[in-house]
């Protein structure tokens, strides 16, 4: 009779669905509004914004997140930060630069 008891916590554990990772991006100038851009949701505030999302391409998600804010200082993915090269072809897409396009990467 109380064995049902005793498997209510495992199958709550295994109903749980899977984190995904964590972005944070330092903005040069400062955006505070949500904004949606790709397969996240942004919260930013005066200089910073952050999202979660399970989609495992943090490039594009970078790349998506300048063309609606601007230009991204920092970049960084469950607490990794992008390199300088991973950071400039971010903001090769950022809102504001002149001849950007994605595909000319």
């Amino acid at each position: 009779m109380f064995r049902p008891l005793y498997s209510l916590p495992l199958l709550a554990l295994t109903a749980t669905p899977a984190l995904g990772a964590t972005y944070f991006a330092k903005l040069s100038a400062p955006a505070s509004e949500r904004i949606i851009a790709r397969d996240i949701s942004w919260n930013c505030g005066a200089d910073a914004c952050r999202g979660a999302t399970r989609e495992s391409r943090p490039v594009l998600l970078c790349q998506g997140l300048a063309k609606k804010a601007g230009r991204i200082d920092a970049f960084t993915v469950d607490g990794r930060a992008f390199t300088a090269t991973e950071l400039d072809k971010c903001n090769a897409s950022a809102k504001g630069q002149k001849g950007s396009s994605i595909a000319a990467q």
